[in-house]
């Protein structure tokens, strides 16, 4: 049998052509279909615009939205492509009716473009209108047809179609020509848009927007005769004017939207509140006119609801965006500054939760010196003693720095990076006791949060297994949940501050003096009861106040992004202002509920805070944690022994038993003793000792007689004078009576006497010596020091 080959080889080469056809027609898309870059947009928890970025074009392309608004749909089906739903991307009708009109014409008169196949002609960036290049938009139509359903088709149309100018997309020109979004757009607005691809010049001002109008309304009509609209909607639609001219974007929010473009999102629907928004950024605007008269220039706002962690206004710094002639650009929220004392109610907290404080115990404020550190209180003066909860509320350094001494500095640090102050970033030793005094940097974002966390902590009090959850960071998107930016638990107990310690906390908060016309807000019953702080770092660089209530958490901070201090760049006078401002605007005026169950009433020294111990004369009710009922018991207030009148102390050796009347003493150390009773007049100070009784007691004496400074082996640095001569170190002491005379040794050698202020200037060598004190009843006080030669 003879076969022919010439019918197999035509057959396969049939077969080949058809493979490569199919090849062909799989990969005529590209993938992706459109490669345009978007703008950057952010819209607030209503989906209302907060404001735009042009993409990286020039044009103002938003990214595309999933679903394309009925009334625009419809009215583009009608005007563009009626058969939409029932062909595969080619029209055969509208296409002979092309055929016959262009062939009568002798030009291209129509098209016969669907939209699958204008969609081809777009992602092709336009090419020219030839047989050719429309055979092509007609293959990819059909492929496009295959890959995509119609209301994805549809939603690519209304994203990259021109709609004039550098204006794409049917999301960008809803904003720009009506002022809304697409979804609320009119009858006559969704036609004009509709009409608009197919002639996008004429949305610009002169004679052809009457043709535009035109078309618009000729669109209406067509859409009445298919009774998709009725008489009435389309008379009142035709009557509607054209806009007039493009709106401005709004920029409610540029330093959020900066953050978001530098994240890579291209559209987030934010937690924001455009309307709370706009107003915190005119209290931050109000009060920099006022703070620009010193050269501050610079403020941030964030103002968090506390349950949900969500942000709900954003105001990055003063609003003068463009120009940016004082650094206004940066965004102040996210950049880490020195925290001033703002780190003091978390050490509180912490040493309430760890049993090691109680909120009324007194904590020393007398000068201190720890190593080459000597922390001082802003006011320059020292209490000698202060209740802890007032220590706070007073925000006094001294009390705080001796606080964290005992805590460490370790603990605190690690359970600062657990709260979730990420600016922490060097090993503890290099912080230091200078931690909890601005040591480290930290953020708005981060430090708002943790306040956050800690009111939030308390509003969970009943829910036990929520305490985890307590400290999380802050969230702008919408689409976030709370729980899916919590930070991790570790196993430390120190992970979390518990509902009573915070509790606690923020009842001594409320306590901060408010600044000028908030100062007498007790006084008013509609007044607002607020957990805040303040915080000023050293060369007055930064101002922060941050605020609590059980629904909302307020943070600012006030400065010169540069790091320029000024004189009166202070918490209290720049910061707390915008803060109480801001919290007019926030509806509520509820406490936090106290944790009853986690908290237990105990007895506590009237004097020293301290828990009641057996020597206390009297004692009053107080709160405090489950764990303070380890705390030590009052070791200030002692059994003395006196005469019968309470004149003079004596002792068995002196006086008849019959004769002794044991009397409760409260009795603080003499260096706290020493600045503690200049401001409280019911202090006492022990009754002296009666004459006859000083020969034999030996056993029964308190030390009357302590150094402020230098401390037991010390080590010092001598100043320089400006003449470069070596200056001299004023040494101090304190004695419970002040008017008796102490006099000073050092190294054997005499230097002299002092009475009522006990202080004595002396210039020793480098090296170590040795401190003799010596009072005139006889008691003794050797201090060993250091005198550093740089």
């Amino acid at each position: 049998m003879i076969i022919h080959k010439t019918p197999l080889l035509l057959v396969a080469l049939c077969c080949g052509f058809l493979l490569l056809g199919l090849i062909a027609f799989y990969y005529c898309l590209p993938r992706p279909l459109f490669r345009d870059p978007y703008a950057t947009v952010i819209l607030d928890r209503d989906h209302a615009l907060l404001g735009a970025l042009i993409a990286d074009d020039g044009q103002w392309r938003f990214p595309p939205e999933p679903m394309v608004p009925e009334k625009f749909a419809k009215a583009l089906i009608e005007y563009e492509d009626r058969r939409f739903f029932q062909h595969n991307g080619i029209d055969p009708l509208a296409l002979a009716r092309a055929l016959i009109q262009n062939i009568r014409g002798r030009k291209i008169v129509s098209g016969a473009s669907t939209l699958s196949m204008q969609i081809t002609r777009l992602a092709r960036k336009n090419r020219p209108r030839t047989f050719f290049q429309k055979t092509i938009e007609m293959i990819m139509a059909l492929r496009l047809e295959t890959l995509y359903s119609k209301q994805e088709i549809l939603a690519l149309y209304a994203a990259h179609a021109p709609f004039g100018g550098n204006i794409v997309g049917l999301p960008a020109a809803a904003r720009q020509y009506f002022g809304r979004d697409a979804h609320n757009l009119s009858w006559a607005e969704a036609c004009m848009l509709a009409v608009l691809p197919n002639s996008p010049a004429l949305i610009h001002p002169g004679r052809n927007r009457d043709l535009l109008l035109q078309k618009r309304n000729r669109l209406l009509d067509r859409l009445y005769e298919r009774k998709v609209i009725d008489e009435l909607s389309c008379r009142l639609a035709k009557a509607e004017p054209l806009p007039p001219k493009p709106f401005p974007l709004p920029q409610s929010a540029p330093h959020l939207l900066a953050r978001v473009k530098s994240e890579n999102r291209q559209i987030v629907r934010t937690t924001l509140q455009k309307t709370l928004q706009i107003r915190a950024t005119e209290v931050v605007w109000r009060h920099h006119e006022r703070l620009a008269l010193n050269g501050i220039q610079n403020a941030a706002v964030l103002i968090l609801d506390v349950p949900s962690g969500q942000v709900l206004a954003y105001v990055g710094n003063v609003p003068d965006f463009p120009q940016a002639p004082h650094g206004n650009h940066v965004d102040a929220i996210t950049a880490n500054r020195s925290t001033g004392s703002l780190l003091k109610p978390f050490l509180y907290a912490a040493m309430l939760e760890a049993g090691e404080l109680l909120p009324t115990q007194l904590i020393p404020d007398v000068p201190t010196r720890l190593g080459g550190f000597a922390p001082e209180n802003f006011s320059r003066e020292f209490q000698g003693a202060v209740p802890a909860y007032m220590a706070l509320a007073r925000s006094l350094n001294v009390p705080a720095v001796r606080l964290l001494q005992s805590y460490s500095v370790d603990r605190f640090t690690m359970l600062l990076k657990n709260l979730g102050l990420t600016g922490l970033n060097r090993p503890a030793h290099e912080y230091g006791l200078a931690l909890i005094l601005g040591g480290a940097e930290g953020s708005l974002w981060d430090l708002t949060g943790m306040y956050a966390g800690m009111a939030r902590s308390v509003n969970q009090a009943e829910n036990q297994t929520a305490l985890d959850a307590s400290f999380f960071a802050p969230s702008y998107i919408m689409e976030s949940s709370a729980k899916n930016t919590g930070l991790k638990k570790q196993t430390d107990s120190l992970t979390l501050l518990n509902a009573p310690a915070c509790w606690l906390t923020l009842e001594a908060m409320l306590l901060v003096t408010r600044p000028d016309i908030e100062s007498a807000w007790q006084d008013f019953a509609s007044a607002h009861k607020i957990a805040w702080k303040t915080g000023t770092s050293f060369g007055f660089r930064d101002a922060w106040a941050i605020g609590m209530t059980p629904q909302y958490c307020v943070g600012v901070w006030v400065g010169n992004v540069d790091g320029e201090g000024r004189p009166a760049l202070t918490g209290i006078t720049t910061a707390a202002p915008i803060l109480f401002d801001l919290f007019d605007l926030l509806e509520g005026r509820q406490w936090f509920e106290q944790p009853l169950k986690d908290l237990v009433q105990i007895d506590v020294c009237s004097k020293s805070g301290f828990r009641a111990g057996p020597n206390c004369q009297n004692t009053q009710k107080t709160w405090v944690t489950a764990t303070g009922l380890r705390s030590r018991p009052c070791p200030y207030c002692k059994m003395i022994i006196c005469d019968k009148n309470r004149k003079f102390r004596v002792h068995g050796d002196c006086e008849p038993i019959t004769n002794i009347t044991p009397v409760k003493w409260f009795v603080l150390p003499p260096t706290l003793e020493y600045y503690y009773r200049k401001r409280h007049s019911d202090y006492y100070p022990l009754p002296p000792w009666r004459p006859d009784c000083l020969a034999k007691m030996s056993e029964f004496k308190t030390s009357a007689l302590s150094l402020i400074y230098p401390d037991k082996n010390g080590r010092i640095y001598i100043p320089i004078e400006l003449d470069g001569r070596p200056g001299k170190a004023v040494f101090a002491a304190a004695h419970r009576e002040p008017q008796t005379a102490i006099y000073w040794h050092l190294d054997e050698k005499y230097l002299g006497e002092t009475r009522e202020v006990h202080q004595m200037e002396v210039a020793p060598e480098p090296g170590d010596h040795k401190l003799v004190l010596v009072d005139e009843h006889g008691e003794e006080l050797v201090q060993p020091f250091s005198v550093l030669s740089k």
